[in-house]
């Protein structure tokens, strides 16, 4: 799609953990990508992930994979205390939520809009089934070897 002067640029976010890249991070973040004119990613900083084990790689080398993937056009640490503060600088129009991502879309969106966010909040069903498209079926495997 080729953009006219004047054209106005749909920004979608995407945010993770990243912790070990694998495919299934890849078709999430392609997805995203499709949905708009720029894909902006925030990784979660390790402090601030409560949900599940903390990452085994750290902040800023998550960050620098992430970054150097083709399809991102801009990646930041996310906010070491309010997972709101990057969206005042980002902007987005789209926010994509993996599906397997732990936030319910209307709460999410009613949050959003009391902030002054005017963004919409999409959630991508599509997944693989590969047998190590994801960190936790990495993490496994890699202590199944080295047991």
């Amino acid at each position: 799609m080729e953009l006219q002067k004047g054209d106005l640029l749909v920004r979608v976010l995407a945010t993770g953990t990243f912790d070990l890249l694998h495919p299934g991070h890849i078709l999430y973040l392609s997805e995203a990508r499709k949905m708009g004119d720029e894909l902006y990613v925030i990784v979660a900083r390790e402090c601030m992930i409560r949900h599940k084990q903390k990452p085994i790689i750290p902040d800023e080398q998550r960050l620098e994979m992430v970054s150097s993937l083709k399809i991102v056009d801009k990646a930041f640490l996310g906010s070491d205390c309010d997972i709101f503060d990057p969206i005042n600088e980002i902007r987005p129009d789209i926010i994509a939520l993996g599906y397997d991502q732990c936030f319910d879309i209307e709460q999410l969106e009613q949050e959003l809009r009391e902030k002054g966010f005017a963004c919409k909040v999409v959630r991508i069903e599509k997944l693989l089934s590969c047998p190590l498209c994801s960190t936790g079926k990495i993490i496994k495997k890699i202590i199944e070897r080295y047991n």
